[in-house]
Order: structure tokens, then C-alpha cells, then sequence
């Protein structure tokens, strides 16, 4: 497994400027050890910091790994295998009512096909009001009259003297009164004349019939849709916990604070706050030219910039078990890295796919593979049943079908306009690559935002320092 990146190597991987710069705006280091105190209070007293500049933090790398020999790592392999009992069950459920979606597919199939016979008896077309008669007198041959055994249609014409004319003579009639018309004798004129009327009642019966049974399975395959969701929306949770519990062990293979036998664990974290440039501000304070701050510039400018303070986070601790409970406080060495950055939106974004590409991030996208994937295969299917209008509904629709309710959840961005089909996903290999900064923006906007971001990590490295005395730093 390939080693996980730092926050500082995927920057530079996602931006020039820092690909070429090499390196932060600026960076600080603080070093807090002591085995007797929790390493909890340094994480939130630096988190509130963020907040207090009005930075809002987000993590963005939380991973850990502990020992195998301690405790820590038993107590959370427990846990983890009880989350994917958990997740695995419901998986079941989902699989079973994934088939059972299947089959009801495949009936409503079958379904339409018998009820396309019906209504092409309603068609204006002869020929296919013919068509579909003979078909449909086949079907109740085959299915209906010969339950009667030796007395069905078939049987009489294949197996009895005088009556080969009987399949043709049933076929071309359509009502009793074309039966009298018939040259035939008066026998099989009068089997043709009752077995004509029985094929009416059955041909009105059996299309009221199928049409219900028809909406019923349409209406269970909707309720059995609802299930599947709602179990995939169970499965989620435990599926998610269980990957959290996963030691993240990728690059520690090595690390020599990582002793078997030892009760050691290593945490990872890291905090990205951020805070977007205001170009007019700065340039009515002086930082940027005055021209900058005319509506006519400011609408000129394509993306946004901001200033942003990542806090890498390092742990290494000696896990505690707290009485019986079998909670676990840390006390041992944090190790914490405050760095400045200027990052613009296209910057940020790729910043965020990077991350997600990583093991949690894989994860993910397994999870969403088992749950609804799945049901995204068939989902075409599913929604030509559940979606399917009458004669009369299409002709009432009205020209504007837009849903308000889909908009806002950004179904029409990935729906193509034409087709109402949803738009394949752009593979990695057609995804942009970032735009580098012009001249305004390399020597103008990152350099304020730059400066700012600056100024902000001394500020929040200063004041943790001052407020716990640390002499232990960079």
C-alpha cells in the first residue's frame, strides 16, 4: 500500500504556485509532551483558536494506528467486528430484496407485453386490431380451452374425425354472428358460436385482471424500491463506523514509536481553516492598488482567494483505559504544525477530491458501491415502471416538467436536458488541470492573501505558546 500523503505534498501536488514555491507561506511548530496530562485539551484549545478568528475549521485527515499488543487496538478490534456484523446482515436484507426487484422487473415486462395486445386491439390500424386477436385467441387456446382436456379446440381438430376445420373456423370468427356465417356443419358451428363467447367474457375478464395485477406488482415493486433504500440507508452507518475503527496503518510499517508489544498508539489530524480575501477592503486599506476596489475591476475577476491556516496534528500517546467503561483518554507527545497558505477556489476544490482519493475516501465509495450502485444499475428500469403514464396524463403534461424539489438537490446538473437521462460521470483522465495564476493574481491577490494567512498562523501559534508557556518550539 502506497504511503499517505501529507497535507503539505498534495497541496503541492494540486498547485503550481506551491509546486514551484516548494513549500508554505510560512510554518511553526509546537512540541507538548507530558504522559500525565490528555492530549484532548491541546486539539480543542487550537480548534476554538481557529474558530475565534473566524477561520471555521474543517478536519480533513483524522487517522490513527495502534500497537498490536495493546490494548487499545484489541478494544477497538471488538468494536469494529460487532459494526460489520451489524453492516453485513443488513447487506443481506439488501441483496435479498434486490433479487425480489428483479423478478418483479422481469413480471412487469412479461405484463406489458400481454397488455400490448390488448391495446393494439384498440388501435385504429386493422391490420393490427387483427394481429392482435389472433394472438390473443392463441393465447386463451393454449392457456384457457385446453383445460377442458379432449373437449378443447385443439384436441377435437388433432384428434377427432370432422373437426379439422375447427382451429381455422375459431380464428376467423370474431363474434357468433360470423360463426353463422361460416360454411361449416352445424356441429362445429355450434362449438365455434359457444367457444367465441366463452373468448369474449375471458378477452374483457382477463384484460381488467392483468391491468390490476399489472398496477398491484407496480405498487410492490415501489414499496419493495422503499425497503431497498431503507436498508441500504442502515447498512451506511455501520459500514462507515467500521471503517473509522480500521487502524490506518498505510506508512507506519516503520515507524519506530510503533512497538508490537508496546501500549502506544499514533494520531494523525489535520484542521484547514480559511478566509476569503475581500479585494475591495484591502485595496480601501492600502494592501492592494486603488483601482482594485471599482466595480469594474471586481467583475473582471474569475475565482476568489483566501487565506488559509492548516494545523497538522501528531500524537503519540499511551492510550488509558478509564475505569470499566471502556473509554480511552491519551496523554503523551503532541507535535503540532502551523502553516499559511494562499489557495484560491480551483485550488481548495481539487484540494478536497485529493483528500477523498485517499484511504477513507476509498472506503467511501465501497460503501457507496455496496448500497447504491447497485440499485443505480436497474434504476432506468425502475423508473420507467414507477414513473409510466397513461394516454391521458402525457397528453396533459404540461411543457415546463421541471421539479423545483430537484433542483435543489442538484438533480438536473446531473441529468442530461434532452435524453432525462443522467449524465455519465467525466472520467479522471478529462478533469481539468488548474489554471495557473495570472499577473494580477500571482503578484497581487495570493501575495495579500499570502500575507494574511501569515500573519494569522504566528497570531494562533503565538497565543497557544504564551497561554501554556511552552518553550519547546519553532
Amino acid at each position: 500500500m502506497a504511503k499517505i500523503k501529507t497535507i503539505s505534498e498534495i497541496i503541492e501536488d494540486v498547485s503550481p504556485y506551491y509546486k514551484e514555491k516548494g513549500g508554505p507561506e510560512a510554518a511553526h511548530t509546537i512540541v507538548y509532551d507530558s504522559s500525565s496530562e490528555t492530549l484532548e485539551p491541546v486539539y480543542f484549545f487550537i480548534l476554538d483558536l481557529l474558530n475565534d478568528f473566524g477561520l471555521k475549521p474543517e478536519k480533513i485527515i483524522d487517522n490513527f494506528s495502534s500497537s498490536p499488543g495493546s490494548g487499545h487496538f484489541g478494544e477497538l478490534g471488538q468494536r469494529a467486528t460487532v459494526m460489520q456484523q451489524q453492516a453485513a446482515q443488513n447487506l443481506e436484507r439488501v441483496n435479498a430484496v434486490l433479487r425480489s426487484v428483479l423478478n418483479i422487473i422481469y413480471d412487469l415486462k412479461e405484463f406489458r407485453i400481454r397488455l400490448q395486445s390488448y391495446n393494439d386491439l384498440k388501435s385504429k390500424d386493422k391490420e393490427k386490431r387483427e394481429a392482435a386477436l389472433l394472438s390473443l385467441k392463441q393465447i386463451w387456446m393454449d392457456k384457457v380451452d385446453m383445460a377442458k382436456g379432449q373437449s378443447s379446440i385443439k384436441a377435437m381438430a388433432l384428434g377427432q374425425a370432422g373437426f379439422q376445420t375447427l382451429i381455422d373456423a375459431f380464428l376467423v370468427a370474431q363474434n357468433e354472428k360470423d360463426a353463422d356465417k361460416l360454411d361449416l356443419n352445424d356441429r362445429v358451428r355450434r362449438i365455434v358460436k359457444s367457444r367465441i363467447a366463452e373468448f369474449n367474457i375471458w378477452l374483457k375478464r382477463s384484460e381488467e385482471e392483468l391491468r390490476k395485477r399489472y398496477e398491484l406488482e407496480k405498487h410492490y415493486l415501489r414499496s419493495q424500491v422503499n425497503s431497498l433504500k431503507l436498508y441500504s440507508r442502515w447498512a451506511k452507518p455501520y459500514l462507515r463506523a467500521a471503517m473509522q475503527l480500521e487502524a490506518k496503518s498505510s506508512g507506519m510499517e516503520r515507524e519506530a514509536a510503533l512497538v508490537k508489544t508496546f501500549n502506544t498508539i499514533i494520531l494523525e489530524m489535520t484542521l484547514l481553516g480559511k478566509t476569503k480575501l475581500n479585494v475591495k477592503s484591502s485595496a480601501i486599506e492600502g494592501n492592494l492598488p486603488e483601482e482594485f476596489s471599482k466595480e469594474s475591476f471586481l467583475r473582471t475577476l474569475k475565482r476568489n482567494y483566501y487565506s488559509c491556516v492548516i494545523v497538522e496534528f501528531r500524537f503519540r500517546g499511551i492510550p488509558q483505559r478509564i475505569m470499566q467503561r471502556g473509554d480511552y483518554v491519551f496523554g503523551g507527545r503532541a507535535e503540532v504544525t502551523f502553516m499559511a497558505y494562499a489557495l484560491n477556489d480551483d485550488e481548495l476544490k481539487k484540494l478536497n477530491e485529493e483528500v477523498e482519493k485517499s484511504d477513507i475516501g476509498d472506503v467511501l465509495q465501497l460503501i457507496e458501491g455496496t448500497t447504491t450502485e447497485s440499485l443505480d444499475q436497474i434504476q432506468e428500469e425502475i423508473n420507467f415502471f414507477l414513473e409510466e403514464k397513461s394516454d391521458e396524463e402525457k397528453s396533459k403534461k404540461s411543457k415546463d416538467e421541471s421539479n423545483p424539489f430537484l433542483a435543489l438537490i442538484g438533480y438536473y446538473d446531473r441529468t442530461d436536458k434532452n435524453t432525462g437521462k443522467k449524465k455519465k460521470a467525466e472520467g479522471k483522465e478529462k478533469r481539468k488541470e488548474l489554471v495557473p495564476d495570472n499577473w494580477i493574481e500571482k503578484n497581487h491577490l495570493r501575495r495579500v492573501a499570502g500575507e494574511n494567512a501569515k500573519n494569522l498562523a504566528f497570531d494562533i501559534f503565538d497565543i497557544y505558546k504564551k497561554a501554556h508557556g511552552m518553550a519547546s518550539f519553532t
